[in-house]
């Protein structure tokens, strides 16, 4: 995801705002970025092993679709409460961004979706991988034949 709003966007700078010493800065927006990814995955984790989800949660498609709620919500507490406070602490107060590489109210929507997409993406991927992780694999590969048996 930080690939997403770096690469996109350029909107990794912003979350230098959130260092103890607020700076648009891409060090310290990658820092506070990839920081903030293992708080998230590890709540991520935290959530999904409770008792009543894991009796609702039991393929891997149920984890890829509660990564992608995880993510969506994530996006939303993200977009609306920590990205505008890491905007304002890096002294970036308003729309649009000096840092988006298109002006204007088509600025704004292309970091809108950008925003949208990565956390979409970072939800999928953590599913996934919190799935693997615990022995749950996609149905196409639990019914393919191991190499071993033909």
């Amino acid at each position: 995801m930080g690939l997403i709003l770096s690469l996109g966007g350029n909107q990794i700078e912003l979350l230098g705002g959130l260092a103890p010493i607020p700076a648009a800065d891409v060090g310290a927006g990658w820092a506070i970025h990839l920081l903030l990814s293992v708080l998230f995955g590890l709540a991520f984790a935290t959530v999904i092993s409770l008792r009543p989800i894991q009796n609702v949660v039991n393929t891997f498609r149920e984890y890829l679709l509660a990564g992608i709620v995880f993510g969506t919500v994530l996006g939303l507490v993200a977009g609306g409460l920590i990205f505008p406070v890491a905007m304002t602490r890096a002294g970036v107060g308003a729309f649009p961004l000096p840092y988006l590489p298109v002006p204007g109210l088509a600025g704004e929507l292309f970091a809108a979706l950008l925003f949208a997409i990565g956390h979409l993406v970072y939800g999928l991927v953590l599913g996934a991988v919190f799935a693997a992780v615990n022995g749950i694999a996609p149905e196409m590969i639990r019914r393919r034949v191991p190499a071993s048996d033909q």
